[in-house]
């Protein structure tokens, strides 16, 4: 059925919505039917045989829990089971929309909404056209673009769902989780599937920026404006202009560096160090920490303020340990990755290595694992991976009290406490480098020298 045949019924008690609502689609649609109060959808849908229903998930102004819209759309499904509802929901909203699709939503869009993309989604509504994983911008094995980012298991399904939603608003999206989870293949999604997808992506590790380098590589910094500013530089605001900046380990910034970045944030405009001219920045932020955000949530640790702008939607990423079958999935993306690397002939994965493989709880989470494929794959012998194949890191299975330095041979002392900082550090080569007074160059040929 095309969309100009349709008879749609709008159900929200704003009456901003409502005329929004009526004013695009009355020459789109046949007939659009609107309505403030749901407790009226029985009676209407005895009268009209409506070919989309369009539905708030929140009518009470005290209460905005979302359970109102599941209860309707149950109630809409109980009396006409094939109803195409598709649910209106706010940024704060998503993972309760996500909850609507497993009690038979078609689909949501988010407040506010494009006015293309909400014609689109009631066109595939009413034509009866099937979501799919692919028509979500998914493969069958739930890859968004980047062909790591992949999985199968439900909490995965999940996070795809929100990446759909929110990349084409303009939200700032933080990304939570443990360290190696994949917090910037999701950012990257993210930006790929959103309106700024051809333009800047840049990345910025904050969380390694000192106090003194934070405001010129962030801000910029004009000529002469300290010892080693050789030339004018633009900052990595203005170098995302128009596009996405990341800002990663957000939560190690310190409180002096987040009054800075809040103010950028507000004021949606950047002063290089050494100028005092204002310059305008366009950019959609996403940020990630492993801190959580009740720990973030501390005004001894992270003010509240810069917590609302960086958080209008948040996105927790699940480690490895929780996700099921998706490690074996992972595992042989892997290890056919690095098969067709190394020159190996096609590889599979025998029985024990498969039950090493699913009862490791992997605390380095996917980076540990990918890190143990490409071990396995260049000491493999054969065309079947083996459990004496896959090695775990030391750097993660290894805990605080075994890795003192007990030892007095100089080679062993150096390495137990290699490990000891990295593990401090969760793996972040940078700072551990820092802290042992080497450089990152001189860190990775230990790594090598130890088999680390």
């Amino acid at each position: 059925m095309q969309l100009k045949k349709a008879t749609v019924l709008v159900i929200d008690d704003d009456p901003d919505v409502l005329t929004a609502v009526r004013l695009l689609l009355r020459p789109q649609v046949k007939e659009i039917v609107a309505e403030k109060n749901p407790a009226n959808l029985p009676s209407l849908l005895r009268q009209y045989a409506f070919d989309v229903i369009l539905l708030d998930m929140n009518f009470a102004a005290s209460i905005h829990t979302g359970n109102e819209g599941i209860f309707w759309l149950k109630e809409i499904k109980r009396l006409k089971a094939q109803a195409a509802v598709i649910m209106i929901t706010a940024y704060g909203d998503i993972d309760l929309a996500i909850r609507s699709l497993k009690e038979g939503a078609y689909d949501f869009v988010v407040k506010p909404w494009h006015n293309e993309r909400l014609l689109t989604t009631l066109q595939e509504a009413v034509s009866g056209k099937q979501k799919s994983p692919k028509a979500n911008g998914q493969s069958s094995s739930g890859s968004l673009t980047a062909p790591e980012l992949l999985g199968e298991s439900e909490a995965m399904q999940d996070i795809f769902y929100k990446i759909k939603k929110v990349a084409p608003t303009d939200a700032n999206i933080l990304i939570l989780g443990e360290n190696g989870t994949g917090k910037e293949l999701i950012a990257k999604a993210i930006h790929q599937h959103s309106l700024r997808a051809n333009q800047p992506f840049v990345k910025v590790d904050v969380g390694a920026l000192t106090e003194s380098l934070f405001e010129s590589e962030l801000f910029g910094h004009k000529k002469g404006a300290f010892t080693d500013a050789r030339e004018e530089r633009a900052g990595r605001f203005e170098a995302a202009d128009k596009g996405t900046i990341f800002l990663d380990e957000i939560g190690n910034i310190s409180l002096q560096q987040q009054a800075k970045l809040l103010s950028v944030l507000q004021n949606r405009q950047v002063i290089r160090v050494g100028s005092n001219e204002p310059i305008n920045v366009n950019v959609r932020l996403l940020c990630a920490t492993n801190v959580s955000l009740t720990d973030l949530a501390s005004d001894a640790r992270f003010r509240k303020d810069l917590i609302y702008r960086i958080n209008t939607v948040e996105i927790l990423v699940p480690p490895l340990r929780q996700r099921g079958n998706d490690v074996l999935l992972l595992a042989r993306h892997y290890m056919a990755l690095y098969a067709e690397k190394y020159f190996k002939g096609p590889l599979d994965l025998t029985a024990r290595a498969i039950e090493k493989l699913k009862n490791y709880s992997f605390p380095g989470n996917v980076r540990e694992l990918q890190y143990a494929m490409e071990r396995a794959v260049i000491m493999a012998d054969d065309q079947a991976l083996d459990a004496r194949d896959i090695i775990f890191s030391p750097i993660e299975s290894v805990q605080p009290e075994s890795i003192l330095p007990t030892a007095t041979n100089l080679e062993e002392l150096e390495r137990a406490t290699i490990i000891k900082v990295l593990e401090k550090h969760n793996g972040v080569m940078t700072k551990a480098a820092k802290e042992l007074g080497i450089t990152r160059t001189a860190l990775y040929r230990r790594l090598g020298k130890y088999e680390l």
